[in-house]
């Protein structure tokens, strides 16, 4: 049975409760539901089912009982009527930009994004003769001006990998209502919690739950939200046949995830702005963009649409790459890893990382120079994390 109460539930509460459907045992945590497929009672029974004339799971590459669960759950955080949850972020994103297109249509989308998000972008849609452009996005009349005829779908990060832009969404959505298109929003870096894309207008959010969602380290997941008429007339299909479907033990482990997910995040979040302050002050920092001080680039935009600050911290050393590579070598909490959103502080270089198949000129638009580092902040206490960070800076400088 499905435990579902019509209670207008805070965020936490959702993320303990919501979607809970328990077996006849009655257990606490959620069951996993580790199956492939599923047994009918009659041959008519099946027949019923394969026609959705009678409801029930027919194979787990469709649905899954625990992955359902989790499903439900995001959209009752989010705000979604409906989602489809997969084996990974960049599943994800490419099932959401993908399944609505065909050969001749058009994308525009930030120029800003992580390098997988990119590449399909970029490089895989326009095999498949679907034109793309990308923009400066934070400014709404270049979104605007790359408008043709065939544009049916917009695409963004807000904020930013690694950079922290912050985007206009709002102004976006608008811009797409009025040619009849659809706007993506990967809203990983502010997490459901500090941002609600769909109550600004967005049409489509997807997220990598390996990141916050899970945030532990243990597991890979995505999950594509939107209304439940734009999911069963261009995801459904798409996500039956090709088969980008989440494991039920990931499924349940990113449920446990869930739980934890607003402790998680408002402390990161505080020691995140704890440590930008900081930075901001370091005379071997060129630079700290966060979404949380009120000289970030877009601090308007920011405290417009965003409910709190980030997890995350991008800066430039003074050095360039020997001071950025220093600088990571010397940490002694902060370990060097190219994901985020976890439990431990993490950070990375991402002109050698994550956005090395960039072109230097592409970078350098970006604002990601030989000494751009993204720092994921985590559970650790703030001031062990500030000592490990100023003597490494000291070592780096």
């Amino acid at each position: 049975m499905t435990i579902e109460k019509k209670r207008n539930w805070k965020p936490a509460t959702q993320l303990v409760h919501s979607g809970t459907m328990r077996s006849g045992f009655g257990e606490t945590s959620e069951a996993i539901y580790l199956t492939q497929g599923y047994v009918y009672d009659t041959a008519e029974a099946a027949e019923a089912r394969f026609k959705g004339e009678e409801p029930g799971f027919i194979y787990s590459r469709y649905a899954n009982p625990t992955v359902d669960m989790f499903e439900k759950r995001m959209c009752a955080l989010e705000g979604a009527e409906d989602a489809r949850a997969t084996a990974s972020g960049m599943a994800a994103v490419t099932a959401a930009i993908l399944c609505s297109l065909k050969a001749g249509d058009h994308i525009v989308a930030a120029r800003a994004l992580f390098g997988s998000c990119r590449w399909v972008v970029e490089t895989l849609a326009p095999r498949y003769g679907i034109e793309t452009t990308l923009v400066d996005g934070t400014k709404i009349e270049n979104w605007e001006r790359a408008v043709r005829p065939n544009t049916k779908l917009f695409f963004l990060e807000s904020p930013t990998n690694p950079t922290l832009e912050v985007i206009d969404i709002e102004a976006v959505a608008r811009l797409a209502n009025s040619i009849g298109g659809r706007l993506v929003v990967d809203n990983v870096f502010a997490t459901p919690l500090q941002q609600k894309p769909l109550t600004l207008g967005a049409h489509v959010v997807v997220y990598s739950a390996t990141k916050h969602i899970d945030g532990q380290g243990r597991c890979l997941g995505g999950v594509i939200l939107s209304d439940k008429k734009w999911i069963d007339e261009n995801l459904h299909d798409y996500f039956r046949h090709t088969g980008p479907s989440l494991s039920p033990f990931n499924a349940w482990t990113l449920l446990k995830g869930l739980e934890t997910l607003p402790v998680r995040v408002r402390q990161q979040t505080e020691s995140a702005g704890k440590i930008a302050d900081f930075l901001a002050e370091r005379p071997e920092v060129a630079r700290v963009i966060y979404p949380g001080r009120s000289d970030h680039p877009q601090a308007d935009i920011v405290k417009k649409q965003m409910l709190g600050g980030s997890t995350l911290i991008c800066l430039d050393l003074k050095g360039g790459k020997k001071s950025a590579f220093a600088f990571q070598n010397a940490l002694d909490v902060v370990l060097i890893s190219n994901n985020l959103g976890d439990s431990k502080s993490l950070i990375t270089h991402p002109a050698t990382t994550t956005h090395k198949n960039l072109s230097d000129e592409a970078r350098a638009e970006l604002g990601i120079g030989p000494g751009t580092l993204r720092l994921s902040v985590g559970l650790e206490d703030a001031g062990d994390l500030l000592e490990d960070i100023e003597q490494a800076l000291k070592i780096a400088g």
